[in-house]
C-alpha cells in the first residue's frame, strides 16, 4: 500500500494543473483507496499495452449466457411480471473513455461504482482474498438495490467466491436485498445447484421469503431445476407457503408441466387444494397450461377433477379455450363433467369454435359427454361459436350429432351484439360464409327467425349468391326493419340501385306495390325534413327523389312496374321521371289498362302465395308458362 501512495505522489507532482486538482485535496487514507482500486484494475491490463490505456471490464465468455447479468437492475426480474430478460453482455460501470489521464478514470470509476462486481465476475480469487485480508468495506457495500459481494457471487453461480465470503461472514449467510432475497434465492433462481448447496449446508435458511413471499423453493419451481428443490425439501424447505397472489410451489411446478417436481412436492405432502387469488388450483393451472402428464398425476393423488376458478371455468374449459388437445383428452379420459357452465354461461363444448378445426376427437368426446339440456340453459350453442369463429368442419360434426340449428341465444347473450343476432346461420351470413350457411339451412335452419333478418345483410352488401341461397330456402323477401320502419319493403331500400339484386327480391316475392302507394297522390309533396331521411321513415317516392339515384331511377321505376297490376304514379314520381331519358315510356307503362297475361300472371303468383313461388316449376304447366310466371318470358306493357 505504501508502494502505491509513493507511486500516487509521484503521478500527482508529474500531473498537469487539472490532474493535481483532482488528488491535491485526498488524505492519505483516500489516496491508498484509490491504489488499491488501481491494483486491482491493473491485474486485468493486458501484457504489452500502454499502462495509461483503459483497462477492460469485460467478464470471460460464460458457457451459458444466462449466466452473467452485471446490470443489477435488470438481475433479477420482478416475479409478479413473469418474464426473463436477456442480460446486457458488458457490466455497466465501465471508466468513461473520453477521460486520458488513467489516475483520473480510477477515480471517477471509483465514485461509480464498487469494482467488487468485476472482481466476481471475474473470479478474481487472489483479489479477493487480498480484500478479505483487509476487510475491505467494497464487501459489504450496498448496491442500489440492496445487494452486497455475497448477492453477487450466489447470482453469478461463483462457488470459490462464495466458499470464501461465507467462510469470512458467516453471520451474512441470510442477509436479505432490498427485495429481502436472500442469496440461497438467487442461487436458485439461477439454478446454480452448487451454491444452493453449499449455502444450505452453511446455515441458509430454506424458507426466508422474498417481497412477494415466494419462498427458494417457489423460485425453484418457477425457474424448474429437479435437483435444487430435492435438496431444499430434504433441508427442510416447507412446501405449501402462499405468494403475495395465493400461489405456491405446486402451482408453479404445475404451470411448467414438470412431472418429477410435482411428484417430489406431493411426496412432501404439498396441498392440492390450496386456490390462488383467483380461487386456481394447481390441477386447474395443469389444465390451463396444457400438461396432460400432470392431469393424470393429480388426479391418481385425488385432485378434483372438476374443479371451477372464480369465475365459473373449468379445467375442461381453460383447456378447450386454449386448444390443448391432449390436455383435453386426458380430461375426457378422466371423465370430467363436462356440463359445468361458466359465471358467464359457457359450457366446455362452446369453446369448439376456438380450437383448431383438426380437433375431431376431442370435440366427438365433448359431444358425447354433453347434455343438452346443460348446453340449452347455457344460452349459447357451440353452433353460435363455431358459425362465429368459421369453423365448417366443427359446424359439420355438430350438425351431425343432432345439435339443434336453430338454436337461439339468450336474451343475455343476444344483448352482447348490438344487432340482437340470435342463431347461428346469422353468424355465418355476417361472416359471407356462403358453404356454412348452406350447410344449416340445409340441415333445416329457419332464415327468419332473427329480428334483423339475414336477408337484408346479403342484400345491403350486394352478395347476389347468399342472398339467393336465403331466398331459395324461404327468406323473407318482405322482412321489415323493426327499428327502422319504412312505407316500403326493407330489402328494396336497402339496395334497390343493384337492378339484379332488385329483380331477384321481386322475383321471390317482395311486394312491390308499397312503393307506389303515396298518401300525397298528385298533390304536392311537401319538402323532406331531415330527420325523416335519417331515420329512413319515408315513403319511396323521397327515396327515389334523392340525388344519388338520380341516374338510375327510371329503371328502378320500370323495373317495380312489371310486378304490379294497375298503380297511378304520384306526382313526385312523375317529377323524377321528367329527368329521365326514357321517363316517356315509363309513365306509358304505368297507364291502364295492362294486358291480360301481365294481370294473370300477378294473380297466379298472388294466389300461389309468397313461400310457394319456389315450388312454381311443379305446376302440371307447360315450360313456357312456367318461365313467363318466373319472369323468365317478359311481357310487354306498353
Amino acid at each position: 500500500a505504501a508502494t502505491g501512495i509513493t507511486e500516487l505522489n509521484r503521478q500527482r507532482s508529474s500531473c498537469n494543473l487539472e490532474d493535481y486538482s483532482v488528488y491535491s485535496q485526498l488524505s492519505d487514507e483516500e489516496l491508498l483507496q484509490i491504489a488499491v482500486e488501481r491494483s486491482l484494475i491493473d491485474k486485468h491490463t493486458q501484457p504489452g499495452h500502454d499502462q495509461s490505456s483503459s483497462p477492460s471490464f469485460a467478464p470471460p465468455t460464460p458457457d451459458d449466457a444466462t449466466q452473467t447479468n452485471p446490470d443489477p437492475s435488470r438481475r433479477y426480474p420482478d416475479p409478479s411480471r413473469r418474464r426473463n430478460q436477456a442480460p446486457p453482455p458488458q457490466p455497466p460501470n465501465q471508466p468513461p473513455p473520453a477521460v486520458q489521464n488513467s489516475l483520473f478514470k480510477i477515480s471517477l470509476y471509483s465514485c461509480l461504482g464498487s469494482p467488487i462486481l468485476t472482481v466476481i465476475i471475474n473470479e478474481d480469487i487472489e483479489t479477493l482474498m487480498d480484500l478479505v485480508r483487509r476487510k475491505s468495506s467494497s464487501l459489504t457495500e450496498l448496491s442500489d438495490e440492496g445487494w452486497i459481494a455475497l448477492h453477487e457471487a450466489a447470482y453469478y453461480g461463483r462457488l470459490q467466491c462464495l466458499r470464501i465470503l461465507i467462510r469470512a461472514q458467516p453471520e451474512l449467510v441470510n442477509k436479505c436485498t432490498s427485495r429481502n432475497e436472500t442469496a440461497l434465492q438467487l442461487a436458485a433462481h439461477r439454478r446454480h445447484f452448487s451454491c444452493v448447496e453449499f449455502l444450505l449446508n452453511h446455515g441458509a435458511n430454506p424458507n426466508t421469503a422474498n417481497k412477494y413471499r415466494e419462498t427458494p423453493l417457489f423460485t425453484a419451481c418457477e425457474h424448474p431445476n429437479e435437483a435444487i428443490v430435492e435438496l431444499l425439501l430434504k433441508s427442510g424447505a416447507k412446501v405449501n407457503c402462499t405468494s403475495t397472489q395465493g400461489g405456491t410451489a405446486l402451482h408453479e411446478a404445475c404451470r411448467h408441466g414438470e412431472v418429477k417436481i410435482c411428484r417430489m412436492l406431493l411426496d412432501a405432502k404439498a396441498d392440492l387444494k390450496t386456490k390462488n387469488i383467483f380461487s386456481i388450483q394447481p390441477f386447474f393451472t395443469a389444465a390451463q397450461h396444457g400438461h396432460p402428464d400432470v392431469l393424470r398425476l393429480l388426479a391418481r393423488r385425488g385432485a378434483d377433477i372438476n374443479v371451477q376458478a372464480g369465475d365459473g371455468a373449468s379445467p375442461l374449459f381453460e383447456a378447450c379455450k386454449n386448444g390443448h388437445v391432449s390436455a383435453v383428452e386426458a380430461l375426457l379420459c378422466l371423465k370430467v363433467d363436462t356440463n359445468r357452465a361458466t359465471k358467464a354461461g359457457l359450457l366446455s363444448e362452446s369453446l369448439t369454435g376456438f380450437t383448431a378445426g383438426n380437433l375431431q376427437f376431442h370435440h366427438h368426446h365433448l359431444l358425447v359427454f354433453t347434455s343438452r339440456r346443460a348446453i340449452k340453459r347455457s344460452g349459447i350453442s357451440p353452433l353460435h361459436i363455431a358459425a362465429e369463429k368459421n369453423r365448417d368442419e366443427i359446424m359439420e360434426l355438430l350438425i351431425e350429432n343432432g345439435f339443434d340449428v336453430n338454436a337461439e341465444l339468450s336474451e343475455e347473450c343476444s344483448r352482447m351484439y348490438e344487432d340482437r343476432r340470435t342463431t347461428a346461420l346469422y353468424f355465418s351470413v355476417y361472416n359471407g360464409n356462403l358453404e356454412a350457411a348452406e350447410m344449416l339451412l340445409e340441415a333445416g335452419a329457419n332464415p327468419n327467425i332473427d329480428i334483423f333478418n339475414p336477408l337484408l345483410i346479403a342484400v345491403r352488401l350486394g352478395w347476389m349468391d347468399m342472398a339467393e341461397l336465403l331466398l331459395s330456402y324461404g327468406a323473407n323477401a318482405n322482412a321489415e326493419i323493426s327499428t327502422q320502419p319504412s312505407a316500403f319493403p326493407s330489402a328494396i331500400l336497402l339496395n334497390m340501385e343493384c337492378l339484379p339484386m332488385l329483380k331477384l327480391l321481386l322475383d321471390n316475392g317482395c311486394n312491390a306495390r308499397p312503393c307506389f302507394d303515396c298518401p300525397y297522390g298528385q298533390k304536392t309533396h311537401p319538402p323532406i325534413p331531415p330527420s325523416r331521411m335519417s331515420s329512413l321513415l319515408f315513403q319511396f317516392c323521397e327515396a327515389i327523389s334523392m340525388k344519388s339515384f338520380h341516374r338510375i331511377s327510371g329503371p328502378i321505376i320500370s323495373t317495380l312496374l312489371d310486378y304490379v297490376s294497375h298503380v297511378r304514379l304520384c306526382s313526385r314520381l312523375l317529377e323524377v321521371l321528367e329527368n329521365c331519358s326514357d321517363g316517356v315510356l315509363i309513365k306509358l307503362k304505368a297507364l291502364p289498362p295492362h294486358p291480360l297475361m301481365q294481370l294473370c300472371r300477378l294473380k297466379i303468383r298472388h294466389l300461389v302465395g309468397v313461400q310457394q313461388l319456389k315450388l312454381l316449376h311443379t305446376l302440371p304447366l307447360p315450360a313456357r308458362l312456367i318461365r313467363f310466371l318466373n319472369y323468365n318470358v317478359q311481357c310487354s306493357l306498353t
